[in-house]
C-alpha cells in the first residue's frame, strides 16, 4: 500500500479510556479511502489452488479482498463494523459490476458471529472463511470470534488466517507506548489490502493462532503454519521488511456437491 503511509492518522486509543469498536473504526475509515484497493497476497497464494466455492472474509474493511475473489468464481460475503468500510466496498462492487450474488457486504460486529439471531449471510457454511490482519488496538474477543468462524467452514473447506506476527522492522525500537501506531502502518506501505492491527502484545505466531483456534486433530488437518516475510519500503523509503503469520486449515471430510 504505497500510498497509505500518508495517512498518518494515529488512532491509538488513550489507555485508561477505552474507545468503543464501532466508533473507533468508523474515525479509522472516515471519509477517504484508507487501503490500496489490492488483494492480500498470503489470501490470493493461498486461494489460487483451492476450487471456487462460498467464502467468508471477517474484517473485511473496504472489499478488495471479496471483490478479488467473486472475479476469480467466488460466491463472496465480507463482514465488517463499519458503516463506512461497508458503503465503500458496496460502491467498488458496483463499479466492479460484481452484484451481490457474487459479493455481497454486511455491517455487522463480529461479536455475534456464534449468535443464532446473526445476519443470515454469515450463517454458511462456507468452503472457505478468511481473516487477513484481523487485529485490533480496541476490544475484540479474538478467541471466541476466530473458533465460531472455524465452526462455519464446511466439511472439505478451509480456514485461512494470516496476521502481523512482528512490528514493522522500523519500529521495533519504538514499541514503549507506540506499538499501536506502528502495528497500524506495519503494512501501509506495501500492495498488500490488510485492515486491523494490533498492539506490541498481539502479534501471534503460527503455534499461537493454532492454539487460539484449538480445532480437533481428527477433525481437521494443518496445511500451512509458518512466517511469511514481505520486503517493504520504509516511511523513510528505506529497504524493510514485515513478518506475517499465515495458517491455512482444511476441515477433513467430503465437500458437499
Amino acid at each position: 500500500m504505497s500510498t497509505d503511509a500518508n495517512h498518518n492518522h494515529d488512532h491509538a486509543p488513550q489507555a485508561d479510556a477505552p474507545q468503543d469498536p464501532t466508533a473507533f473504526w468508523e474515525s479509522h475509515y472516515g471519509d477517504e479511502q484508507v487501503w490500496s484497493g489490492n488483494v492480500n497476497a498470503s489470501l490470493a497464494d493461498a486461494a489460487e489452488h483451492l476450487i471456487p466455492g462460498s467464502v467468508l472474509d471477517l474484517g473485511c474493511g473496504e472489499g478488495a479482498d471479496v471483490l478479488w475473489l467473486a472475479q476469480r468464481g467466488w460466491r463472496a460475503v465480507g463482514v465488517d463494523i463499519s458503516q463506512a468500510a461497508i458503503i465503500r466496498a458496496r460502491t467498488a462492487a458496483e463499479a466492479a459490476d460484481l452484484g451481490e450474488d457474487r459479493a455481497a457486504f454486511v455491517r455487522a460486529d463480529l461479536a455475534t458471529l456464534a449468535d443464532r439471531d446473526r445476519h443470515e449471510s454469515l450463517k454458511g457454511p462456507f468452503d472457505l472463511v478468511t481473516a487477513s490482519f484481523f487485529q485490533s488496538p480496541v476490544a475484540l474477543d479474538r478467541q471466541r470470534i476466530l473458533r465460531a468462524a472455524a465452526d462455519l467452514v464446511a466439511a472439505g473447506g478451509h480456514l485461512l488466517l494470516t496476521s502481523h506476527a512482528a512490528p514493522p522492522s522500523w519500529a521495533k525500537e519504538q514499541m514503549g507506548g507506540h506499538a499501536d501506531h506502528a502495528g497500524k502502518h506495519a503494512s501501509d506501505d506495501t500492495s498488500d489490502h490488510d485492515h486491523h492491527t494490533g498492539g506490541p502484545a498481539e502479534f501471534p505466531s503460527p503455534e499461537d493462532e493454532l492454539s487460539t483456534l484449538a480445532l480437533d486433530p481428527h477433525e481437521w488437518e494443518t496445511l500451512t503454519a509458518g512466517i511469511r516475510t514481505r520486503d517493504v519500503q520504509a516511511p523513510d523509503s528505506a529497504h524493510a521488511h514485515l513478518d506475517d503469520s499465515v495458517v491455512l486449515v482444511r476441515r477433513r471430510g467430503i465437500p458437499a456437491a
